[in-house]
């Protein structure tokens, strides 16, 4: 394994132009042939930026993306560490919109430990009402998912009713956060509405299990919504 002087000779000056994503290009070609592992250090900063011909914002900027979809993790005083395996990109989908679906795969697998806890508290404690309220902000979230209107807040409302039922707020608070500190960038195809419409018809199996108290089907419901959106996201870093 080569160390940080070494992996700095798979980096040479970039092009002004395009240079944000031929930053985070350079770099997965640099981890990807110098070897580097989950657990190795990063060149620093001012090293990077050297060698690719750019300022140090331009590499803090693409680091600070890195950051935000788990890649790296940053000790004060220490350095950047290798969180996550990189890979540059070798067919038509981009090394970033392949980095983030990856990033949103780990996503889903705690969210799937989190969203079954979520929904067999949720269907075995909700009152009456709040039953009925899960089913009806299913059918207002469905109505705008039909409608091809932006649905993202009738979404957050019957996930909130769920989490709300649950009994335990911090379960909402949770995901929410998860969801907000993976970045996405301005062309991701995963911060479209058209991301994720696949899962939606099981809403209603969900919707509909909570208001039964059926446990096993709201279960059985939510991996499916789950299984769905991680079958979409591999669709499209693999194309």
């Amino acid at each position: 394994m080569l160390d940080q002087e070494g992996a700095l000779s798979y980096l040479a000056p970039l092009e002004s132009r395009s240079r944000g994503v031929a930053v985070l290009d350079a770099l997965a070609e640099m981890v990807e042939r110098a070897g580097l592992r989950i657990g190795d250090r990063l060149p620093p900063e001012v090293s990077l930026a050297t060698s690719l011909g750019v300022g140090r914002s331009t590499i803090r900027e693409a680091l600070n993306r890195w950051e935000g979809l788990g890649i790296i993790r940053r000790r004060r005083g220490d350095g950047t560490y290798l969180a996550a395996r990189v890979q540059a990109s070798r067919g038509v989908v981009p090394t970033m919109i392949r980095l983030e679906g990856e990033a949103l795969l780990r996503l889903v697998e705690v969210r799937r430990a989190l969203e079954n806890d979520v929904v067999r508290r949720a269907t075995q404690n909700a009152t009456s009402s709040q039953r009925a309220d899960i089913s009806r902000l299913c059918t207002a979230l469905l109505v705008e998912v039909d409608a091809g209107r932006p649905w993202r807040k009738a979404d957050h409302a019957f996930h909130g009713a769920i989490y709300d039922a649950s009994g335990n707020p911090m379960f909402g608070q949770i995901l929410a956060n998860l969801d907000h500190a993976l970045e996405r960038s301005a062309e991701s195809p995963f911060g479209r509405d058209e991301f994720g419409l696949a899962s939606f018809p099981p809403h209603r199996d969900l919707a509909d299990a909570i208001f039964a108290a059926d446990i096993s089907a709201a279960c059985g419901a939510i991996n499916r919504i789950l299984d769905l959106v991680e079958a979409e996201i591999r669709a499209i870093i693999t194309t």
